[in-house]
């Protein structure tokens, strides 16, 4: 059965009732049809997959292609297609090549290098949280500027330019209907600024950053062509802006929802990572849920027939709520052992940054926790408001407030949900 005959009256993506918990179509969707047919803004339509090992084969298996849809005419989801000179929509072995290429920038050595300064970044805004008083706005305290800094110092950008790239950033998202030429404009000026950038940096003396790596790797070893090195760093200061920028700012509220989970992790710090770990998995991800490949070969995926040119849609924020893999998945459990969430992704389009978006969110929320006792969302949760039309939803402020301890036990589950 072809994609077309069985999603007329399904219209994904899905309308969330809550920033902190998917939309209920998810769960229908994994107990009775796991690969099921939609129908996209675009007028395109696509197989929605929304079982956790149906989502997992599809981010492995090399049938369902990233390049495929990148190509002219392929189906979409947002209004403008994907880049196809962008490392997130390669297939080997252009992939494979410029994965290693940059691979190197991401390594536990560089990470580990740049803590100290993420460590100093995280103090300083603890510092003048401190100094301001509640309520103080951690979205625009925290989670908006310290993923820019970071990739900033990563990547060698000038942090005076935040305010103007953070709005090209936003608009190269959106998925709103009619946003093609917003959308195209953004992703042709944050190149422009880019090309402009390294003309700067190539007349500079020699830099230790990332872009300086990249333009040395286009201009001596002839590893990457000008236009790969353009959408290499606008990918990688996208992703490294937007996606940990979101995951500060909805992971923090998921866990000031939990007070009781909080104060565990007050008294055993050493929970700390399997924490971020539940917060990846527990919170909502991109609106769409995953990103559109589309098939090169037929496939066999969950019962249904896959043919070459069909789209599909893996739903990492559904699979990460599969109760075959997750006992009492809707419950946020910092103990959970083994957590296998697919957050980042498995496959070879697994997240190039997990491991420095890991540490920006540990020293974030272990700096919150350990500082402010009693720390809480300081309006009722009906007044929080997060914006829309983008791939990733984000909390638009968080205010919060501190006092009294808040220490009601270790019973995990006193305050599931």
């Amino acid at each position: 059965m072809a994609a077309d005959q069985a999603q007329a009256d399904i219209a994904f993506p899905f309308e969330a009732p809550s920033l902190f918990e998917p939309p209920p179509q998810f769960a229908r969707l994994r107990e009775n049809c796991p690969v099921t047919g939609v129908r996209l803004p675009s007028g395109d339509t696509a197989w929605l997959v929304t079982g956790y090992a149906q989502v997992r084969q599809v981010l492995a298996d090399p049938r369902f292609s990233r390049a495929a849809a990148a190509a002219p005419g392929a189906p979409r989801l947002g209004p403008a297609a994907p880049e196809r000179s962008a490392i997130t929509t390669m297939d080997p072995p252009d992939h494979t090549r410029l994965r290693r290429l940059i691979a190197p920038a991401f390594s536990a050595r560089r990470i580990g290098a740049l803590q100290p300064h993420v460590e100093r970044l995280v103090a300083g805004v603890l510092d003048a949280m401190a100094a301001a008083g509640p309520p103080y706005d951690l979205v625009e305290g925290l989670a908006r500027p310290l993923p820019v800094k970071v990739i900033c110092k990563l990547l060698g950008v000038p942090q005076a330019d935040r305010t103007v790239f953070e709005r090209w950033v936003e608009a190269a998202l959106s998925v709103t209907p009619g946003n093609r030429a917003k959308v195209e404009q953004a992703r042709a000026e944050l190149r422009s600024y880019f090309r402009e950038l390294v003309a700067r940096k190539r007349a500079e003396s020699a830099s230790d950053d990332v872009l300086a790596y990249l333009i040395n790797a286009h201009d001596e070893d002839d590893r990457l062509s000008e236009d790969e090195l353009l959408a290499l760093a606008s990918t990688l200061l996208t992703a490294g802006c937007q996606t940990v920028t979101t995951a500060l700012a909805n992971g923090a509220a998921i866990l000031l929802r939990h007070p009781g989970q909080v104060a565990l992790i007050r008294r055993r710090p050493q929970l700390l990572p399997a924490a971020i770990d539940e917060v990846l998995r527990y919170t909502p991800g991109p609106v769409s849920g995953g990103t559109i490949r589309v098939a090169v070969q037929t496939v066999e995926l969950g019962g249904v027939t896959i043919s070459p040119g069909e789209a599909v849609i893996p739903s990492t924020t559904s699979a990460n709520r599969d109760a075959s893999v997750f006992p009492q998945a809707d419950t946020f459990d910092v103990t959970r052992p083994g957590n296998p969430h697919v957050a980042f992704g498995p496959g070879i389009h697994h997240c190039l940054g997990r491991g420095l978006a890991q540490m920006e969110l540990v020293t974030a929320f272990g700096g919150l926790i350990e500082r402010f006792p009693g720390l809480r969302i300081a309006v009722p949760e009906e007044e929080l408001r997060w914006s829309s039309g983008g791939i990733l939803r984000a909390l638009t402020a968080l205010p919060v407030a501190w006092g009294e301890i808040d220490d009601r036990g270790d019973d995990k589950h006193a305050d599931a949900k």
